[in-house]
């Protein structure tokens, strides 16, 4: 897949992407209550994007361990009017972090042109309002809720077991009229998962790419980068550009950060040594002849 439409945009997915995270929510891990007022979340967006984000990914909900749910009503309250003004002010797609089928039909809507959903459209109706809107959907893995998702997670294999859970989610959403072609994978860092389960599923990233989709990979200022290096949350970003790099290598296809500046950096240092190896696989000239 080399251009995702979404909704009345398109993203362009022939060489990494960054996704910027824009939340309107009071109690985000990193920026909660930073962007809650339309206007501010507005000049942040248009900085990410002036920044390089290829993608807005805007939310409503804090999805935090230890998070307590947030009402419909208040979350289509909070993320409609932000993407009413984004989609008037920018030119890049926007995207709609939730899990519940209200806000999603309410986002596509207001302008919205991507689903991201940490469970994976298994809320109920949320297949059948996912397929209704037309949109692209992000599932994502998660085992548990947020509430309680770190309190014991268990794998047998945790790239396994998120290979297979990502396969059955593709599947249902295939029997509901939801094409490949509108789909993307995340392996959901953090969500349910220990530090040693985050840093195997990182080192073994690429047995992802056997699902045959664009990887999403959130990582930044994440809690295990805390755990390595001992910083507070706003201090990880070189930790993310390292992780960000690795995912990178290991075939990610768009990387969701606060970090936008630094995350760009990261995809246009890859991209251009990626090149430089292509060239030299295939004997171009412009690369062999450089003396």
């Amino acid at each position: 897949m080399t251009m995702l439409q979404c909704g009345a945009r398109s993203l362009d997915l022939t060489e990494p992407r960054v996704m910027g995270i824009l939340n309107v929510t009071p109690d985000s891990f990193s920026d909660g209550g930073d962007f809650v007022s339309v206007a501010r979340a507005l000049e942040h967006a248009e900085a990410m994007v002036a920044e390089g984000a290829a993608i807005i990914d805007v939310g409503g909900e804090s999805t935090r361990p230890g998070a307590e749910p947030v009402a419909e009503a208040l979350e289509i309250e909070r993320v409609v009017p932000v993407i009413e003004a984004l989609a008037a002010r920018i030119s890049v797609p926007i995207s709609i972090d939730t899990s519940k089928p209200g806000v999603m039909r309410a986002a596509a809507s207001a302008g919205a042109g991507l689903i991201n959903d940490i469970a994976a459209l298994r809320a109920p109706e949320a297949l059948a309002v996912a397929a209704e809107t037309g949109l692209p959907v992000c599932l994502m893995h998660m085992q548990g809720q947020p509430r309680t998702m770190q309190q014991q997670p268990h794998y047998e294999d945790v790239v396994a077991d998120v290979i297979r859970f990502l396969r059955s989610r593709i599947t249902a959403c295939e029997q509901v009229g939801i094409p490949r072609h509108r789909l993307l994978v995340d392996p959901g860092f953090g969500f349910g998962k220990r530090l040693a389960h985050n840093l195997s599923l990182l080192a073994r990233l690429e047995q992802l790419t056997e699902l045959r989709l664009p990887l999403v990979v959130g990582l930044s200022r994440k809690s295990m980068l805390g755990a390595l290096t001992g910083r507070e949350v706003r201090d990880r970003v070189a930790a993310g550009v390292a992780a960000t790099s690795i995912a990178l290598a290991h075939g990610a296809a768009i990387i969701r950060t606060h970090d936008v500046a630094a995350a760009v950096d990261a995809v246009r240092v890859f991209t251009a040594v990626a090149e430089v190896k292509h060239q030299v696989a295939t004997g171009s000239s412009a690369i062999l002849n450089q003396g």
